[in-house]
C-alpha cells in the first residue's frame, strides 16, 4: 500500500501555489506509506533556473556535498557555475548546460553517486523517513511551478532506502510513481539488462520506469508506452507518469489499487484517496471520477485543453479536445 498524489496546473495564476497545494495533498496520504517519500516539481526556476539543467543525486556518505559542485564544474567544458542545493538525502546540482551533459559530468566527477532525476524543467527529491518531515526537508510548501507529484511508500518488494523511494526518474524530465506490485518484474528486468540498461535498486517499480523510458527513447508516445505496460506487466498497479509535456494515469485490468481524478478549468489532480483532493481550490465544482481499468488518461501542457482518456487497444479519444 502506497500513496500517490499528482497536480497539473492549467491556470498560471496558481503556479506560485503548487508546492503548498501539493504538500497538503501529500499529508493526506501519509498513512498509506510511512517509510519514505519522494517529490517531483516541474517549472520551479529557483530550483532549476531558466537555461539550466538540474540533476538530482544521492551521494555516498564519504563524499562531501560542499566539494561536489567544484568537482562537477571541473568536469564541464568552460567550467560554468554549478548551483548546489542539499535537501536531506538528495543533492541537486544545476548548471547552464544540456541535461545529458550535466549527467555525464556528474558521473565523471562522482562515479559513486546515484542519479535520481534530470532535466531542464524537473527537480526530484527522494529520502527515507516520515513524509511530513520530508516535505519540510524538501521545502515543498515553497515550491512553484506548473506540475508536481509526490509518493509515500510502504515497502513490500525491496528495502527501505533512498534509492528504493519513488519517484523513479530514469529519462529526461520523466517520472513514474506506482502503487501496487508487479509479478513478472524480474523477467522484464532481465530483458532490459540484456539491452544495456543499468538499475539503481531492486524495486519492481524501477523496472516499469525503465521500460517506459526505453519505449519513449525509441520514439513512442506516452500513451503507447503505457498501453505496452498493460500488455507486458502482470500484477496490481496504479501508475502516475509525468513528463515535460504533462502527465498520465493508468490502472491494471481489475483496477485493484485505488485512484481518483478531479478536473476543473484551473487544474487536473489525481490521488489515491479523495481526502487528498478535498482542499484544492474549486474542488466543489470539479468533475470527479475513478479511472477505468487499462485505460490511459493523459493531459498535455495546454491551458484548458487535454488529450485522453484513451482506451487501451484503440486510438479513440473520449471527451477530449485534440
Amino acid at each position: 500500500m502506497c500513496g500517490i498524489v499528482g497536480l497539473h496546473l492549467r491556470d498560471p495564476e496558481l503556479y506560485p501555489q503548487l508546492g503548498r497545494l501539493l504538500e497538503t495533498m501529500l499529508c493526506q496520504v501519509v498513512e498509506r506509506g510511512p517509510d519514505s517519500a519522494g517529490v517531483a516539481v516541474y517549472g520551479d526556476r529557483r530550483r532549476c533556473p531558466e537555461g539550466h539543467a538540474a540533476v538530482s543525486v544521492l551521494l555516498p556518505a564519504d563524499v562531501p556535498v560542499d566539494q561536489t559542485g567544484g568537482a562537477v564544474r571541473a568536469a564541464l567544458e568552460g567550467a560554468p557555475e554549478v548551483l548546489v542545493t542539499e535537501a536531506g538525502d538528495t543533492t541537486v546540482l544545476a548548471a547552464p548546460v544540456a541535461a545529458d551533459v550535466l549527467v555525464a559530468a556528474v558521473r565523471t566527477a562522482v562515479p559513486a553517486a546515484t542519479v535520481v532525476g534530470s532535466g531542464t524543467d524537473l527537480t526530484v527529491y527522494k529520502g527515507t523517513g516520515h513524509p511530513r518531515d520530508l516535505a519540510a526537508t524538501y521545502d515543498l510548501a515553497d515550491a512553484q511551478g506548473w506540475q508536481g507529484l509526490a509518493h509515500t511508500r510502504m515497502a513490500t518488494e525491496s528495502a527501505v532506502t533512498p534509492e528504493g523511494c519513488h519517484p523513479f526518474s530514469v529519462g529526461p524530465d520523466q517520472c513514474l510513481v506506482h502503487n501496487g506490485s508487479f509479478a513478472n518484474h524480474a523477467t522484464i528486468r532481465r530483458e532490459l539488462l540484456a539491452a544495456g540498461h543499468v538499475f539503481d535498486s531492486e524495486n519492481d517499480s524501477e523496472v516499469a520506469a525503465r521500460f517506459v523510458a526505453d519505449r519513449l527513447a525509441q520514439g513512442e508516445n506516452l500513451d503507447k508506452a503505457l498501453r505496452l505496460v498493460c500488455e507486458r506487466f502482470d500484477g496490481f498497479y496504479t501508475l502516475l507518469v509525468t513528463s515535460a509535456g504533462g502527465f498520465a494515469v493508468v490502472r491494471d485490468a481489475i483496477a485493484c489499487k485505488p485512484a481518483i481524478i478531479a478536473e476543473t478549468d484551473a487544474w487536473v489532480a489525481m490521488a489515491s484517496e479523495f481526502r487528498a483532493l478535498a482542499e484544492l481550490p474549486g474542488i466543489e465544482h470539479a468533475r470527479l471520477y475513478e479511472p477505468e481499468p487499462e485505460r490511459v488518461y493523459a493531459w498535455q501542457r495546454r491551458t484548458e485543453r487535454r488529450t485522453g482518456p484513451r482506451t487501451v487497444g484503440t486510438t479513440t479519444s473520449e471527451g477530449a479536445t485534440p
